[in-house]
């Protein structure tokens, strides 16, 4: 332990017998300045600036240029004050906003990294919105374009299995996946109601229509409003027909006409003459 510096903030002791102690204070209350609710400008900012403010603080990238800030590792951070700059010791753990990202950055040996790598575990949050603001009926919020959902394996502690487990308290809630289109509903897959599993559909008037459902006791499945595709084609003319993939039979109608009678037979009056068939 220093007689004359703080161990984690570096921050200079008051000597005994010391003159003009004011100084060494005013440079402990300029440092506790920096190093308290940290905000920093900015640390993509490669050009020290040369319309800095007192207190402004920049977290240096590598390769910055400048008179003071040329050769300073990258992740140093300096403060302007009083017309010049100054670097400010950073201990492991600080933790700084950075004002043009909006994003809060905490020192680490490797650097500043986002505080969710340091946190590792959050715990007991009543709401989380990603993206978007979550709320009173919605807790959980997210306004993204793609989510992903990947298993762990065992080289990284896991088994290489991945299982959503969603649960409803009694039979007689619900527990859904309800499809939207511009808010508005289009359909629902869940255990709607009660334990077996069933899809519904839901047309532009708003109403809902049962479209099949499986027996969680025998495992069968039940088409509300049928099941069966039905296609015609229609030939009127010799061709070739191909049977779709999805065709389980055939039903072939024929339709054919006959041909006109031929002339009577030639004999004498009033005896009986067949006319050719059709």
């Amino acid at each position: 332990m220093s007689d004359d510096f703080s161990a984690r903030l570096n921050l200079p002791y008051l000597a005994a017998g010391q003159m003009q102690k004011h100084l060494t204070l005013n440079t402990v209350l300029t440092r506790l300045d920096a190093l308290l609710q940290t905000a920093v400008v900015s640390r993509k900012t490669a050009i020290q600036p040369a319309d800095a403010s007192d207190g402004d603080l920049y977290i240096l990238p590598g390769e910055a240029e400048g008179s003071v800030w040329a050769g300073r590792p990258a992740g140093t951070l300096m403060r302007f004050e009083g017309g010049g700059w100054t670097t400010v010791t950073t201990p492991d753990g600080m933790i700084a906003c950075v004002l043009d990202e909006v994003v809060v950055v905490v020192r680490a040996h490797a650097g500043w990294i986002a505080l969710g790598q340091r946190l590792g575990e959050v715990q007991g949050l009543t709401r989380l919105g990603l993206g978007t603001s979550a709320d009173e009926a919605n807790s959980l919020a997210a306004k993204i374009n793609a989510a992903l959902f990947t298993a762990r394996g065992e080289e990284e502690g896991g088994d290489g299995d991945l299982r959503l487990t969603l649960n409803k308290a009694t039979a007689g809630d619900v527990l859904s996946l309800l499809f939207q289109s511009g808010y508005a509903a289009r359909a629902e897959l869940g255990l709607i109601g009660d334990d077996d599993l069933s899809l519904k559909a839901c047309d532009d008037a708003g109403t809902w229509r049962s479209v099949w459902r499986v027996d969680r006791a025998t495992g069968r499945i039940g088409f509300d409003q049928g099941a069966v595709r039905r296609e015609t084609t229609l030939f009127t003319s010799d061709d070739d027909y191909a049977l779709p993939a999805w065709a389980r039979w055939v039903e072939a109608t024929c339709v054919g006409g006959g041909g006109g009678g031929a002339a009577g037979l030639a004999g004498p009056a009033g005896a009986p003459r067949l006319g050719g068939g059709g």
